[in-house]
């Protein structure tokens, strides 16, 4: 299960974009460099497609493999994230075998790597075959892959009758079902505000006993509709982030709100017993900034990567900042 989502804009015009990924902590994860000018091909066995990668792209991968990212961004301010999609809710392509066909976890590579804006995506997704194969998990990931831009929004969905590029007017995006139930669910949940509501009765006016009454019922559980709900509320009630620094603190934010503490939820483990759904990391994408920052599960602080500064001249993986105690206060 994931989150994502973008925040509206800080005042002096920052635009970021918040992911949460949820899942039990088997899947080894990496920062992930891969450079422009790369030559690429998909990890596919018969005649996979190949590309030459226009754009630097920064991101998290997994299984140890640069390409086989789950989520990142491009200096063009373009940011995609793969989120799950299980209940039927994702059905892939069968394989051309005509140098068309990309495997699901090359496909936001790939899309970074050659894609500037929405409408590229767009064209680039239409000129592809994109097939479930599995990069270590046993079988085929069933994704949706969110998109945003810093005045736009998409989300790639995989219908059994094809593949469907889904505008995204209010940019966030969970898991299952599909994009346009969770923006007809929304009208259930019209009159949030930020503001306590206060009523006039015979006269006598009455007030709530406290703060938050405003957002009573705005739903606190863990399921994809109810998350969808709370990060649309959250990112539209905030207080707009003054700068840079701010909107990033901010977003940072709105995720802590979606953390799952280990034991809360617990699925069956395929090898025997249980195991916990946890929040294994999180990621910042600055879109206009052009800086890409992580926490993960067993450090809490957060570590960035500048586009302007960081050497992304190499292709690379880095394993994510291992577990770290809490830094002693200077008293």
């Amino acid at each position: 299960m994931c989150t994502s989502f973008r925040v509206l804009p800080a005042t002096d015009g920052t635009v970021c974009v918040g992911r949460s990924m949820e899942f039990p902590p088997e899947i080894p994860w990496d920062l992930s460099i891969l450079p422009a000018g790369s030559e690429r091909t998909a990890t596919i066995k018969d005649n996979p497609k190949t590309w030459t990668q226009q754009y630097p792209v920064v991101g998290i991968s997994a299984f140890h493999v640069a390409q086989c990212l789950i989520d990142g961004m491009n200096d063009q301010g373009l940011s995609a994230h793969g989120l799950y999609m299980p209940g039927g809710f994702c059905v892939y392509q069968d394989a051309k075998g005509d140098g068309s066909d990309v495997a699901i976890m090359d496909l936001i590579a790939f899309l970074l790597g050659t894609c500037a804006t929405l409408d590229e995506v767009k064209e680039a997704v239409a000129s592809i075959t994109i097939v479930g194969v599995d990069p270590g998990m046993g079988f085929p990931p069933p994704l949706h892959i969110l998109l945003y831009t810093q005045d736009g929004a998409a989300a790639i969905e995989f219908h059994e009758d094809g593949v469907a590029f889904v505008d995204n007017p209010v940019a966030v995006g969970t898991n299952a079902p599909y994009l346009d139930w969770h923006l007809t669910n929304l009208r259930n949940y019209i009159g949030l505000s930020a503001h306590n509501p206060k009523a006039v009765i015979d006269g006598k006016t009455m007030e709530p006993l406290g703060q938050g009454q405003g957002v009573r019922g705005l739903p606190g559980d863990y399921t994809p509709t109810a998350r969808f709900v709370r990060a649309f509320a959250n990112t539209r009630l905030a207080k707009p982030a003054s700068d840079s620094d701010d909107a990033e603190r901010l977003t940072l934010r709105i995720l802590n709100t979606f953390e799952i503490v280990p034991g809360i939820i617990r699925e069956p483990n395929p090898a025997g017993g249980e195991w916990d759904e946890i929040t294994d990391w999180v990621t910042v994408a600055n879109l206009t900034g052009s800086r890409y920052s992580y926490r993960n599960h067993t450090d809490p602080s957060p570590y960035v990567v500048d586009f302007a500064s960081a050497d992304l001249s190499k292709e690379r993986i880095v394993p994510l900042a291992g577990p770290r105690a809490f830094s002693p206060a200077q008293i």
